[in-house]
């Protein structure tokens, strides 16, 4: 019997602005009413499929975040407080200008066309904006009332608008939302985001899921001990002008201890398993995983061909080189079954979808009854490109499965114990990522080298504060905390002249204004190149939210 292996990666960066700890984006949350709460339906009806959920304790701590927001009515979102806002027509001009900006951020396709009241919104708003530069002063306190409605029902998920009562009902209705509709769609969102980590935590609890975890605010950990393991997989790389990242062992370690106590604050036990940021591995980076205690951690097959060569195969576990601490399991996500998920079946029929992948697991089985297949994608981002938010393609893979005695779907943390005696040696590790094997998304353009060096400068400063003994418990913990953020790979990811430039900006901005905290809480002046932007170019627009590779 062949293991299938799933496992659903959910990440968000801190989206919140360090002063104000206002939420620049509102991608946690929109994905939170859509993504998570529909994958969480799909295991809960689908009792057969056992899967691995991976946490990343940043988005943990932002979805407690929005939770409290509905328990208290503090909004930091604007989102939010504008649908929060009794009569529309006292929103500011700066809420009402974020609203035009952010209301139709979605897959069209999916998630506006098919709703005419929404189209009707988009069209009215085109049309004054292409007709009359003073026009948009003649939009309503209604239209924004129902634009605002109207973004949140556009990306609720399926398992609300068949389950939920408010949600189709407002879709039904489809404009005129009164103060008290947009209340009742407040008050059942709320309760689905401080429904989600207890709904996670009770499938774990059941034994139905694994939970795993992601180091702390998702740092790219080979970078962070040793700039030069890019250049492994990639020997031209070139590099930042500093040396290295000062402190960087101690760094990653301290996102290491960190998610293991996030994860065990929300989940009541500590996790197994690790998926590093990025599925980014080297070997000083195996060796703290293995010395932290965890079982078994991941990669991608590029960084398997890279390490083992292109015939090294995913469809069995791997033990890592010689010399590496702990019982570590290694596993390597078989990428074409993955990014066929993550890219081409939302252009399928659901039920072709299904029968599609089914097919291609027939074939892996038949190859060896006792393969190993393992898929790890993106668990929130690939979605909305599909109809229906991915409901029936969900629905009819797992049915099949269930109804397909050879294939068995496992946790990793089983699929360790399976494989334990077939486990190869891996003869080196070669430092890479998902990406290409390489760790070239997050190092080598000069937009990303440059930030890594105003990091490396503000890690210098902090440095030298700490070991001054001049801060007290309080101010250590928050220099520390800021520190962890500036350190997300999410800022270097989206660097560089081939993203959005409406992406790059927003983040480019957002990693500045973190080291500009970080900075103020040194009590030292910040440097006049954190007021300048990092990158001057971008690429072709997209649609909206974090629209990664599925990872």
């Amino acid at each position: 019997m062949a293991d299938l292996a799933f496992l659903w990666h959910m990440h968000q960066p801190d989206y919140r602005h360090p002063d104000s700890g206002e939420f620049q984006l509102p991608w946690v949350f929109l994905h939170a009413i859509k993504d998570y709460t529909d994958m969480a339906a799909h295991l809960e009806r689908h009792t057969h499929i056992r899967c691995t959920v991976n946490f990343v304790p940043v988005l943990l701590d932002q979805i407690d975040d929005y939770a409290e927001q509905f328990a208290t009515g503090q909004w930091r979102d604007p989102l939010l407080r504008i649908a929060a806002q009794p009569d529309p027509l006292h929103l500011s001009v700066r809420d009402r200008d974020w609203l035009l900006d952010m209301a139709f951020r979605c897959h069209a396709p999916t998630m506006l066309e098919p709703f005419a009241a929404y189209r009707r919104l988009r069209d009215i708003l085109h049309f004054v904006r292409t007709h009359d530069g003073n026009g948009l002063d003649y939009l309503s306190s209604h239209y924004f009332a129902d634009l605002a409605t109207w973004y949140l029902l556009a990306w609720s998920g399926e398992s609300l608008r068949r389950n939920g009562t408010i949600i189709p009902q407002l879709m039904a209705k489809g404009e005129g939302f009164t103060a008290a509709d947009r209340q009742a769609l407040l008050d059942e969102l709320g309760a689905t985001v401080a429904g989600l980590i207890p709904r996670y935590r009770a499938l774990a609890e059941s034994g139905r899921i694994e939970l795993s975890c992601t180091p702390g605010s998702h740092p790219l950990a080979p970078l962070l001990i040793d700039f030069n393991a890019a250049r492994e997989a990639w020997p031209d790389c070139p590099l930042p002008a500093a040396p290295e990242y000062p402190g960087g062992r101690s760094r990653s370690e301290a996102h290491l201890n960190a998610a293991r106590t996030c994860h065990t604050a929300h989940f009541g036990q500590a996790p197994n398993g690790l998926w590093p940021a990025e599925g980014a591995l080297s070997q000083a980076f195996l060796n703290q995983i293995g010395t932290a205690g965890f079982a078994w951690t991941a990669s991608s097959h590029g960084v398997l061909r890279h390490s083992a060569g292109d015939h090294a195969k995913t469809t069995v576990a791997w033990q890592p080189p010689e010399g590496t601490p702990g019982d570590l399991t290694l596993f390597f996500r078989n990428e074409h079954l993955s990014d066929l998920i993550g890219f081409e079946y939302c252009k399928w029929h659901g039920r072709d979808a299904a029968q599609h992948f089914m097919t291609e697991l027939k074939a892996l089985h038949l190859q060896d009854n006792h393969n190993l297949i393992p898929v790890f994608l993106d668990g929130e981002n690939a979605w909305e490109y599909y109809p229906y938010n991915a409901w029936y393609f969900f629905n009819d893979l797992y049915d099949a499965l269930a109804r397909n005695p050879a294939i068995r779907t496992v946790t990793l943390s089983e699929a360790a114990a399976n494989q334990r005696d077939r486990r190869q040696r891996l003869p080196r590790l070669t430092a890479g990522s998902w990406v290409y094997g390489t760790l070239s998304t997050w190092i080598g353009h000069p937009d990303k080298n440059r930030a890594w060096e105003m990091l490396c400068a503000a890690k210098h400063c902090a440095d030298r504060t700490l070991d001054s003994g001049r801060l007290d418990a309080a101010s250590r913990a928050d220099v520390l905390r800021r520190l962890a953020v500036c350190e997300s790979s999410d800022w270097f990811w989206w660097l560089g002249d081939y993203n959005s430039p409406q992406s790059v900006a927003c983040f480019d901005r957002l990693f500045r204004e973190n080291l500009r905290a970080l900075y103020r809480l040194l009590d030292l002046p910040v440097p006049g190149n954190v007021d300048h932007p990092i990158s001057k170019g971008g690429g072709t627009p997209e649609s909206g939210g974090t629209m990664r590779r599925a990872n």
